[in-house]
């Protein structure tokens, strides 16, 4: 992915090398990424919802001065600050075309370890997540790397995509849907609600899709073997997958996220058309995802 000379998005907050105290429940988005992460180290989704729904309040943050960020951080926050003033580009001049409002662009947390949101507490197992109540994504870099040695998904464009997938929860938020969505989930049983959830994700994924669809089209930044970085990466984060890899089984009830061969359709859909009329995930039924 060529980004050479690229703008760095400047709605960042680098709180590497600080740490955060107990909060007060977790969002949508984080929930579900703590589940799956939970699933593939070999725990439970439900113990981890009721864990985190019940925490406590927002505790304070303290700069640990013994942090010195590697290289290797580094470079990864200068492409997150990157990719993320890519998604305010794109976002922007997609919802001015469709008449769909003004675009507000959210901001990126960089952590390490542990830290305070509006929705919870953020913690590295997590993997990134957003917390609509702030509007801000969170992530804390060695996920990268754990995305790497666990799931073997790797490659610019794949980070790019983990990236962007928050971003597209962040377009459900200003859209409505997102709210709408927890509204809805918090009437149903536990089996509805993760339905719910399957759609949520599918369709974040599909939005991260439309954002590459112009990011290739304004910036010409994609090279061979960039889609399928993406491609491969949604494949391995798939509920079906990980549950097998983590206890030998898939149990679809307690999918949160879809299924491999749905994330990959989905965002493969979004990059196919740029189109985000064709994403409405919602209105379709189990068979149809």
């Amino acid at each position: 992915m060529k980004l050479d000379g690229r703008r760095e998005s400047s709605n960042v907050e680098d709180r590497r090398g600080m740490s955060g105290g107990t909060v007060a429940g977790l969002g949508l988005g984080g929930v579900a990424l703590v589940a799956i992460i939970t699933l593939l180290m070999g725990g439970n989704i439900g113990d981890v919802i009721k864990n985190v729904s019940n925490s406590g309040g927002l505790g304070s943050m303290q700069q640990e001065a013994s942090y010195e960020p590697t290289a290797e951080n580094e470079a990864l926050a200068k492409f997150s600050r990157q990719i993320l003033a890519s998604t305010e580009d794109v976002w922007t001049a997609y919802f001015k075309q469709m008449g769909i409002g003004t675009y507000r662009n959210p901001t990126l947390v960089l952590y390490t370890g542990t830290t305070s949101t509006s929705c919870g507490t953020g913690q590295a197992a997590m993997g990134p997540f957003y917390c609509s109540a702030d509007e801000k994504l969170y992530i804390d870099l060695s996920f990268f790397s754990t995305m790497k040695r666990q799931l073997g998904a790797d490659g610019d464009f794949a980070y790019a995509y983990v990236i962007a997938h928050e971003v597209g929860h962040h377009v459900q938020n200003l859209l409505g849907t997102l709210g709408q969505a927890h509204q809805q989930m918090a009437r149903m049983n536990e089996a509805n609600a993760n339905r719910v959830s399957v759609r949520i994700e599918l369709q974040a994924d599909f939005y991260a899709g439309v954002w590459g669809h112009y990011e290739s089209q304004m910036f010409g930044s994609l090279e061979d073997g960039d889609l399928m970085e993406a491609i491969q990466c949604a494949s391995v984060i798939g509920d079906d997958y990980l549950q097998k890899k983590s206890q030998g089984y898939a149990m679809p009830e307690s999918f949160t996220h879809g299924t491999a061969a749905q994330r990959m359709k989905w965002l493969k859909k979004g990059l196919q058309t740029g189109d985000i009329r064709q994403g409405n995930t919602f209105e379709l039924n189990d068979n149809q995802l």
